[in-house]
């Protein structure tokens, strides 16, 4: 026969087995947004290494007054980079590009988009997001 101390060893593990919970439906959920913002950010960085090689580091001269502020790191979900006057950080964004959802899908805003060089900037991002990262053409 068992010993009572080996059976209640038994019982205990029979008991502890038995609270074991069923997998959380949150996980899911938080496994869908990890990958949401990895599809985000992934556009997003090709998009910005292809924007600020084309437009700042070439010193194209539509984007001398602008400056480059990447807040790729953003914990929103939507991350981003804007073109602000430059040399002002904290001033008033003129262009907002950022990728969000599933897809990763790139958008964009902003006053210079309404500009002389908006089709252009338009015209960029979309190649960027494509995956094509060559300059193009000057406005």
């Amino acid at each position: 026969m068992m010993s009572a101390p080996r059976l209640a060893l038994i019982a205990a593990l029979a008991l502890l087995a038995a609270c074991q919970s069923e997998p959380s439906a949150e996980v899911p959920a938080a496994a869908a947004a990890a990958s949401e913002k990895s599809a985000a950010l992934r556009n997003m960085e090709q998009v910005a290494i292809a924007a600020h090689r084309c437009w700042f580091a070439s010193r194209d001269p539509v984007f001398a007054g602008y400056s480059f502020a990447n807040e790729l790191n953003s914990f929103s979900g939507q991350p981003r980079f804007l073109l602000v006057p430059r040399g002002d950080f904290g001033g008033r964004p003129l262009l907002v590009v950022q990728a969000s959802g599933a897809a990763g899908t790139v958008t964009s805003f902003g006053p210079l988009l309404d500009g002389a060089a908006g089709s252009r900037i338009r015209g960029d991002i979309a190649r960027f997001a494509s995956g094509d990262a060559s300059c193009g053409t000057s406005a």
